[in-house]
């Protein structure tokens, strides 16, 4: 459980994720797909359907999904990726938008767009289990199952990788049927857990 004191201020949290507050409050719908025209028009094209609520008060606001385990993330100007499902709220300041995934948003079942985090400040977001924060380095790429990729911060280039073989097919291989691959220099946030997904039906 995440408790968020505010002094008159604000702070955006993923809408339903509210379980209790003390003092005043007061609670705005938002959207995912981000703020003004732009993320209207974002929000139509990709279906983002994400729904994002403005809570701000005096006293202390208490969020939670699922019992989920919840990772803060501090933003120095980056942008953080993060799923949709798995994110739970951020500092008001905090620019929230989205951006095309192509065919890894696909594999995870989780549509072709994912939800971006910019700017300073704090992000919460979640996970199934403890989140492990693997680092990815010029010399040093990183491969995740999709299943289990949470978000990422950094000058990453993702591709998307198919290890079907014919082992895999006879059902001999790992199982493991699409990854993602993260090559550059930054972080990569995964659960020890697998959400279920397209690739997993493969």
């Amino acid at each position: 459980m995440l408790a968020v004191d505010l002094a008159g201020d604000a702070v955006k949290a993923k809408n339903g994720s509210m379980v209790a507050y003390d003092g005043e409050m007061a609670f705005k719908k938002l959207s995912g797909g981000g703020e003004g025209l732009r993320g209207m028009v974002t929000r139509r094209l990709t279906g983002e359907q994400m729904t994002v609520m403005e809570v701000k008060g005096h006293g202390t606001c208490w969020f939670a999904d699922r019992a989920s385990e919840i990772n803060l993330v501090g933003l120095r100007g980056d942008k953080l990726y993060v799923e949709s499902s798995n994110f739970l709220a951020a500092d008001a300041g905090l620019r929230t938008g989205t951006s095309f995934t192509g065919l890894r948003g696909a594999s995870q079942g989780n549509g072709l767009f994912t939800t971006t985090v910019e700017g300073h400040g704090q992000a919460a977001i979640l996970s199934d289990g403890p989140a492990v924060v693997l680092r990815v380095g010029p010399q040093h790429p990183l491969t995740v199952d999709p299943g289990a990729y949470v978000a990422h911060q950094g000058n990453l280039r993702q591709s998307f990788q198919s290890g079907v073989t014919f082992r895999t097919l006879m059902g001999e291989g790992g199982g493991e049927a699409f990854q993602i691959r993260f090559e550059g220099d930054g972080l990569v946030y995964v659960q020890p857990s697998e959400r279920n997904t397209i690739a997993g039906d493969v």
